[in-house]
């Protein structure tokens, strides 16, 4: 059994959390009350993966969406306090990761995606964020739009939006995992066959149109379903407790 604290701290360092200007806190949210043998994982905290966490009596959480983001109300009241409120009677510690889980070169949402497309990365694409956080990359052999479509829905288990941005193949891809798809513009200015997000926009389909790029929208939960397991394991193995991922479904 480990302190949640250094399993915190060894996160943090190994995202570099601190190098983030992010919309919420990054690490440990709340505070558990004994040590960890067994971590659970998902991708948010919401109540269904709090309850789930608890029924398998875990010590800590973590998640890529936690809580306190900017620009929300500070009250405690009504969902947020019943997350809470379950949360500190089950005496479970909350870490979340949100930038620095997209980011990480190995662990990240970004990463992960790319290894179960099958996606050759090969740096990352400009953005206005305090660090880049989206990817791009080559697959090892071109396919048509719909194929790749396929290839995304066998991986994610979820069928993507495919909006066609011409006739041509897809060869060279951008992405970016959850509600980036405004980071089209970057996978535009490169010249690229195809963008990948979680979410899409109204005005997303017209860019891809009119640019023509092929723009995927796969899930903002089914593409951040997987820096949250790489970042247990790795914590699992590193303090020798247990690790389970609990998948809260999520159509969005």
């Amino acid at each position: 059994m480990t302190a949640l604290a250094d399993i915190a701290d060894y996160a943090d360092r190994c995202l570099e959390a601190a190098r983030f200007q992010d919309y919420c806190p990054n690490g440990l949210q709340v505070e558990g009350v004994r040590p960890v043998r067994r971590l659970v994982s998902g991708v948010t905290a919401c109540l269904d993966l709090i309850e789930a966490a608890a029924a398998r009596d875990a010590d800590a959480l973590l998640v890529h969406h936690g809580y306190f983001w900017r620009g929300e109300s500070p009250v405690l009241t009504g969902m947020k306090a019943r997350r809470l409120r379950r949360l500190l009677e089950s005496g479970i510690g909350l870490l979340a990761y949100h930038l620095p889980l997209d980011a990480h070169p190995q662990l990240g949402n970004n990463a992960q995606l790319a290894r179960r497309l099958g996606l050759r990365v090969e740096g990352v694409l400009d953005s206005d964020r305090s660090a880049p956080i989206a990817m791009h990359g080559v697959l090892e052999a071109p396919c048509a739009a719909g194929e790749f479509q396929r290839r995304i829905e066998r991986a994610l288990a979820r069928k993507p939006l495919l909006v066609e941005g011409g006739g041509g193949p897809v060869r060279t891809v951008g992405w970016c995992t959850g509600a980036a798809q405004d980071d089209i513009e970057y996978a535009v200015r490169l010249g690229l066959d195809a963008f990948i997000s979680g979410e899409a926009s109204e005005r997303t389909t017209h860019i891809a149109r009119e640019e023509g790029v092929h723009y995927y929208a796969a899930g903002h939960h089914a593409t951040e379903r997987y820096g949250v397991q790489a970042l247990g394991e790795r914590l699992a193995r590193e303090f020798s407790i247990e690790h389970v991922f609990i998948d809260i479904d999520n159509p969005v």
